[in-house]
């Protein structure tokens, strides 16, 4: 049940944000608003509670896991921000740990606060480095909404109206083994990026042999090759690193959302030697204000030895949910069209966007969190947290089984308005 103070917020998001945020988030709590969260769990201001299985891929530790929170809360009550002008131990140790959580492949680091930091940071250097213009990303691919990351991410809902200023990008189809071969002919391709798993795209895995071509005809030309694992990777799809466990040859490797614990934004681009070259000629040449700052550098030591002692009981948590939502998708045919997914990142492909959205209020309406793609609207992201107990998946799965015998039923009274 709304109340005043929940009214006031959400006329304040609309004031100040935008109206559809305001109304969307309306719609999710209910009329309530998110108050306090722990585990898979999250609390809200009229005390009903929500399991979050969405957090856009964040929460892969839950809500506030105790031995991050431990770790800010003591750099808080040290030093939170850096002076930029001394060298601070929090940050090192934060870089050490990280590289040689990939066994030191990639042993030059750069942190940032979100995405996007990374990913510009990876294609400038490749840029810098090769002295070429031109970068290869994927069709269906999403790095970021800043200007440099908007260039590779691929739907056009988000590039209207800015192609013009965008840099120079190609995307390739996955369906494509000799695609790479063909664009670096012409000499100016300096970098190829790549998601191992499109997750806003609907949780599509890229073939490995399509992965394993590419690299090789990127690498042969002198290209740079930048593993995007900032959703897929750190064990949400089981391995740390999806590209490096397939053995492909990368320059780079980018992980974000799930660094920090779920309890402090950070992201990372970890990389060669080489590619780091024109930083360790010149420092100042890629710089920010807060990159690598102690508060955030504390979560991270924390967050990769928790990941690890989880990662057995996550392989079960995802083996529990992938086979559930394949049983539960195949009594609903006119619902869903797909089910796709691997650990702990899953969706359900629906048979057109409205279906999907009806699922989503469904969900909601049941108190379950999940995750729209933003790349692909006839899909819903499910991505439990490592500490989800099997009690909690089997609640999700009976709720998703719920919602979907709804939207079945919304189909078959209005297939013209749900199906589109």
């Amino acid at each position: 049940m709304s109340t005043a103070a929940d009214r006031a917020v959400f006329q304040t998001v609309a004031r100040h944000f935008t109206r559809a945020t305001a109304f969307s988030g309306k719609l999710a709590g209910q009329g309530a608003v998110e108050h306090s969260a722990d585990g898979a769990t999250v609390t809200l201001s009229d005390g009903r509670t929500m399991l979050d299985f969405g957090s856009y891929a964040v929460t892969l530790l839950g809500h506030r896991h105790p031995a991050v929170v431990a770790a800010v809360r003591a750099q808080l009550d040290a030093m939170p921000v850096s002076s930029r002008s001394l060298v601070n131990p929090v940050t090192a140790a934060a870089a050490e740990r990280l590289v040689g959580y990939f066994d030191g492949l990639l042993p030059r680091l750069y942190f940032g606060l979100n995405g996007a930091d990374v990913v510009e940071a990876a294609v400038k250097l490749a840029r810098l480095v090769t002295g070429r213009p031109r970068v290869l990303a994927v069709e269906g691919a999403y790095h970021g909404k800043s200007l440099g990351a908007l260039a590779l991410t691929h739907h056009p809902r988000f590039r209207a109206g800015l192609d013009a200023v965008l840099p120079a990008v190609t995307h390739l189809s996955a369906d494509d083994p000799d695609a790479v071969a063909r664009e670096v002919a012409a000499g100016d391709v300096a970098a190829l990026i790549f998601e191992p798993v499109q997750g806003e795209n609907g949780v599509r895995a890229l073939p490995e042999d399509t992965l394993r071509a590419w690299c090789g005809q990127a690498r042969a030309a002198g290209v740079t090759v930048i593993a995007d694992e900032i959703q897929c990777g750190l064990r949400r799809c089981g391995p740390r690193s999806v590209a490096l466990d397939l053995g492909l040859p990368v320059d780079a490797l980018l992980v974000g959302k799930p660094l920090g614990g779920g309890v402090m934004p950070i992201s990372a681009l970890l990389c060669t030697d080489e590619l780091y070259g024109p930083l360790i000629e010149d420092p100042a040449r890629h710089t920010a204000t807060f990159s690598g700052q102690p508060l955030c550098a504390a979560a991270v030591p924390a967050a990769l030895d928790a990941i690890e002692s989880l990662a057995d009981h996550a392989e079960s948590v995802g083996e529990r949910l992938g086979a559930g939502l394949r049983r539960v998708a195949a009594a609903r045919p006119g619902v869903v069209a797909e089910v796709r997914g691997r650990g702990l990142l899953w969706a359900l492909d629906f048979t057109g966007d409205a279906v999907a959205g009806e699922v989503l209020v469904e969900l909601t309406r049941r108190e379950v969190i999940v995750s729209p793609c933003l790349s692909a609207p006839t899909s819903l992201r499910l991505l439990p947290p490592m500490v989800a107990t099997a009690q909690e998946v089997d609640h999700v799965l009976a709720t998703v089984e719920e919602a979907l015998a709804a939207a079945d039923f919304a189909c078959r009274a209005n297939p013209a308005e749900v199906t589109g």
